[in-house]
C-alpha cells in the first residue's frame, strides 16, 4: 500500500519544478543567455522583412509605408517568368549537385586514408598541409585563380607543354564549373575531414582487433567497420548539405565570372545580389526578397526529404 502511495504521489506544480530548475541550473541559463538573445537579434527579428516580398518596397517608404503587392504573389510569378529563370536554376543546381557529387566524398576519403596510415609523423604533415587551403582568403584565392587561368598563366602554360593550345580557361564558359568545383574541393577537403577523423576516433578499437583476429584484411575491415562506424556522422553532414542545395556561395562565383561565362556561371545568388546591388539605378529589393524566400523553401524541402529517406534508409537523421 505505502509503494502504490508513493507511486502515484501527484507532481508537484509547474512553477515548483520550474523553481527548483533555475535554482540547480542558473548558471546555465545565464551562459545560454547572450547566444538567445543574439539568435533573437540577428537570426528571429530579421525575419520580418519577409514581408517585402509581398510588397511594392520602397526603401524611402520603409515596409510599413510600402504598398501590398497586387496579386500577392506578383514578385514569385515576376521570378517564375523571368527569361533567365530556367538558366539560373539549371546552373544553381548543376553547381551544386557537382560540388555534392565530387565535394562531399572527396573529405571522407582523406579521412579514411590519413586514418590508415600509420606513420605519426608523416600523418600531422598530411593533415597540416590540406587544412592550409582551407585558411586562404577566398579574394587571394580567386585573386590565385584568375592569374592561373590567364591566357598566359600557369594552367595554359602546362596545357601547352603537351602540344595544347593556351587560353583564358575562365572566359571559356565551359570551363568554369570544372574549376569551381575543383577550386571548391582543394580548398575545403582538408579542413572537411577534421569531423570525420573525429568520428574514426570513437569507434571501438576492439572490434579492429577481432577482425584481424577472424582473418579480416585492411580493406576488409575499412569496408565493415571503418565505413558503418561512419555513416551515422556521414548521412547527418549529407542532409545539412542537401539543406542548403540551392545556397551557392555567390562571394567566390561573383569574384570569378563576368558577362562572358554567365551562360553557365549565373546562378540564383549572384542575380539576387545584381538586382539589390548591381549599380542598375533601380534595385528590385521586393523581388529579391521574394526570390530569397523561394531560395529558403526549396531548401527545407529538400531537407526534410533527404531526412526522411535517411531515417528509413539507415535509421541516422536530424530528427
Amino acid at each position: 500500500m505505502k509503494a502504490n502511495a508513493v507511486a502515484k504521489r501527484p507532481k508537484p506544480p509547474l512553477s515548483k519544478r520550474l523553481k527548483r530548475d533555475w535554482h540547480k541550473n542558473k548558471w546555465k541559463y545565464i551562459m545560454l543567455l547572450p547566444v538567445l538573445i543574439y539568435l533573437l537579434l540577428f537570426c528571429y527579428k530579421p525575419m520580418y522583412g519577409l514581408v517585402i516580398a509581398f510588397k511594392d518596397y520602397k526603401i524611402t517608404r520603409g515596409i510599413e509605408g510600402s504598398n501590398w503587392s497586387n496579386p500577392w504573389y506578383k514578385w514569385f510569378l515576376n521570378f517564375f517568368t523571368d527569361p533567365y529563370f530556367g538558366r539560373l536554376l539549371k546552373n544553381t543546381f548543376l553547381i551544386s549537385g557537382l560540388t555534392i557529387l565530387f565535394g562531399f566524398p572527396a573529405p571522407i576519403i582523406l579521412a579514411l586514408m590519413i586514418n590508415e596510415v600509420r606513420n605519426s609523423a608523416f600523418k600531422r604533415t598530411v593533415q597540416t598541409i590540406t587544412y592550409m587551403p582551407y585558411f586562404i582568403s577566398m579574394v587571394v584565392l580567386c585573386g590565385l585563380l584568375k592569374t592561373f587561368c590567364m591566357q598566359d598563366g600557369m594552367f595554359s602554360q602546362i596545357v601547352e607543354m603537351f602540344g595544347g593550345r593556351g587560353q583564358n580557361f575562365l572566359a571559356n564558359p565551359k570551363y568554369f564549373r570544372t574549376i569551381y568545383v575543383l577550386s571548391d574541393i582543394w580548398s575545403g577537403i582538408g579542413w572537411n575531414s577534421i569531423i570525420y577523423l573525429a568520428a574514426l576516433s570513437s569507434i571501438d578499437q576492439e572490434q579492429y582487433e577481432a577482425a584481424r583476429v577472424d582473418g579480416a584484411n585492411r580493406f576488409q575491415q575499412m569496408l565493415h567497420i571503418t565505413l558503418p562506424g561512419l555513416v551515422p556522422t556521414i548521412m547527418i553532414l549529407f542532409i545539412l548539405r542537401m539543406g542548403n542545395i540551392l545556397n551557392v556561395g555567390y562571394e567566390k562565383i561573383l569574384l570569378l565570372y563576368n558577362s562572358a561565362t554567365y551562360a553557365t556561371a549565373d546562378v540564383i545568388s549572384t542575380y539576387t545580389y545584381r538586382l539589390s546591388f548591381g549599380g542598375s539605378g533601380n534595385p528590385m529589393y521586393s523581388k529579391s526578397t521574394a526570390i530569397g524566400l523561394f531560395n529558403t523553401i526549396i531548401n527545407v524541402c529538400f531537407l526534410m526529404l533527404t531526412n526522411l529517406i535517411s531515417k528509413k534508409a539507415t535509421d541516422a537523421g536530424l530528427f
